[in-house]
């Protein structure tokens, strides 16, 4: 499966101040906050439920990463929606570990595959 996701019982707006700070426990920080529900509205779009977009990055983990492929850059920062459908609230992201296989790089498989497993850990927090 090429992403995680989970529910929560928190509104959109609450889910989103708790996995910022969770995030941050861990090392990583929120770059970008996007209303992706707000930005559909002010383009005329009738877009009715919530959905943020949260870019989220560790800068020595980036580093890493950057130096062995530039490419990478491809698919940093991270990212995190928090989104409700249907009268749920769902934290979901890409894995890294499945996006670093498109890349072809084996070299940075075990690196992908921890920043997966902190992120987990801190949307697994919030939940």
């Amino acid at each position: 499966m090429f992403h995680y996701t989970v529910t929560t019982s928190k509104t959109v707006p609450t889910a989103v101040e708790d996995l910022e700070a969770n995030l941050k426990d861990i090392g990583f920080g929120v770059l970008w906050n996007f209303d992706l529900q707000s930005k559909l509205q002010e383009k005329g779009i009738d877009f009715q439920d919530q959905h943020r977009v949260l870019e989220v990055c560790n800068p020595k983990e980036a580093e890493q990463v950057l130096n062995k492929n530039k490419l990478i850059g491809n698919f940093l920062p991270c990212k995190i929606t928090v989104y409700e459908e249907a009268g749920s609230t769902y934290i979901s992201m890409p894995r890294p570990s499945v996006l670093m296989e498109l890349a072809e790089e084996p070299a940075l498989t075990a690196t992908a595959e921890d920043i997966e497993q902190r992120l987990i850990q801190g949307i697994d927090q919030t939940v």
